[in-house]
């Protein structure tokens, strides 16, 4: 059996703000959350996207409910093991993509989740559950657009409409 790196929580809103427990797991919590998101978002069928939806506007409002009460309780202001945030984030940047996409959206949102380019880096000031939120929320977005951008220049011909 593998050992937590960390105590797994013992509060109900420890348990979402860990996702369950796997950002206690391993010394790259993030990256963790985000595989485990992103192996979740895709085997998720296309079809039910306003489903999708839904339940990443649930994840992330809880999520910041309960990051923010685990933060407070732990004395930090974004501890390490709360990986709610990763999910939401993958979630948004897997939504609504093609599956040929899919690894693309995880590279990219790591990427941007570690480098926090203009303006992810400053949404992290922002207070409480929001400021832990908001950052992975603005990668996911920024994934999902970059993708859809790469998608529509390379793969749909975006490219040859702007020769013309």
């Amino acid at each position: 059996m593998i050992a937590p790196r960390r105590p797994l929580p013992r509060s109900w809103e420890g348990w979402v703000a860990t996702a369950g427990g796997v950002g206690c797991f391993s010394s790259v919590p993030g990256t963790v959350g985000s595989g485990v998101a992103f192996l979740g978002a895709s085997i998720y069928p296309a079809r039910h996207l306003p489903l999708f939806a839904l339940l990443i506007v649930a994840v992330t409002l809880l999520g910041t409910w309960a990051a923010d009460r685990y933060a407070r309780r732990k004395g930090e202001t974004d501890p390490s093991e709360v990986v709610i945030d990763e999910v939401a984030g993958m979630w948004v940047a897997q939504f609504g993509l093609e599956p040929s996409l899919a690894l693309g959206s995880f590279l990219v949102f790591r990427i941007l989740d570690i480098v926090k380019p203009f303006p992810i880096r400053q949404a992290e000031a922002l207070p409480g559950g929001v400021g832990i939120m908001a950052d992975d929320l603005l990668a996911g977005i920024a994934t999902n657009a970059i993708l859809r951008f790469f998608s529509w220049f390379f793969l749909a011909g975006g490219m040859a409409t702007l020769l013309e």
